[in-house]
């Protein structure tokens, strides 16, 4: 249960609890500022303890202008598990959360209990897990949590083991969609690099690229055709050459057969 604490009581910050949840992009960031001097801070900082759970940004923006704000403690806690398990919940309930930071929520929301489900057996003994954690053992209850579909989760795990942190950045900016960077991440690292330098058209038309050569219909670029032609003309070389030597080793065969002639009618062996 949440109960109301006094605001002036020390605050710790934990890097790995502000980092858990990816941080708000610099319009956000400036839009909260904007609204805090304007109106103050109208919502609570949770904490556990004396730790900072919820309200990172809240809280370095008041710190930053001597805005003052209320805290609340929750002492259902027992374990970091559950923090972080609160914190996703927390997030997945809001409705400006991306499908994309969605989904991985959802998966690492799978990884905490089936860790903990691990170690524990069956049984949970945190009333936090208990309460908001699902076993999650299949991409349609990861999805169902997410509100995503399960295809998409399937896709976010693509991006999750092979999209450099360019491409994965991109996707979470909203600079190219979450099918297209499944699709993109299948590519060298270098080539990720290059397509996400290159902005959104190069993005979906690397995406393309790689559709077209899975189906079997990749259309040859103007940067590839020179290379396209060269590798023509020396099959078409290798071939001439291959028919020529051909030729030739008939041609000495014959010789030789005819040469082998001569001799035996010299010695008058008949063959």
């Amino acid at each position: 249960m949440l109960q109301p604490k006094n605001e002036k009581m020390t605050i710790t910050i934990n890097e790995e609890l502000r980092a858990y949840i990816d941080p708000l992009t610099v319009n956000e960031y400036q839009a909260l500022e904007s609204s805090i001097l304007a109106e103050g801070c109208r919502d609570a900082l949770v904490l556990w303890g004396q730790l900072l759970i919820d309200g990172h940004n809240r809280h370095a923006i008041c710190t930053k202008h001597g805005i003052e704000f209320k805290t609340v403690q929750n002492t259902r806690f027992t374990s970091m598990e559950d923090v972080k398990l609160w914190m996703i919940d927390n997030h997945l309930a809001r409705r400006s959360v991306s499908d994309f930071q969605r989904g991985v929520l959802a998966l690492r929301k799978k990884e905490i209990v089936a860790a903990r489900r691990q170690q524990t057996g069956a049984t949970a003994s945190s009333a936090a897990v208990t309460e908001t954690a699902s076993p999650l053992q299949t991409r349609e209850e990861v999805a169902k949590v997410a509100g995503i579909s399960s295809n998409t989760v399937v896709q976010i795990e693509k991006i999750q083991r092979a999209a450099t942190p360019e491409l994965v950045a991109a996707v979470r900016a909203g600079t190219i969609s979450i099918n297209a960077a499944a699709t993109v991440a299948t590519l060298p690292q270098e080539q990720q690099i290059a397509a996400v330098a290159g902005g959104k058209k190069e993005l979906q038309q690397a995406a393309k690229q790689v559709r077209e050569m899975r189906s079997g219909n990749k259309v040859v670029s103007p940067k590839e055709a020179p290379e396209a032609i060269d590798l023509n003309e020396k099959i078409t070389v290798l071939t001439a050459e291959n028919h020529a030597l051909k030729n030739q080793v008939a041609e000495l065969t014959r010789a030789l057969e005819a040469a082998i002639q001569a001799s035996a009618s010299d010695a008058g062996i008949t063959l």
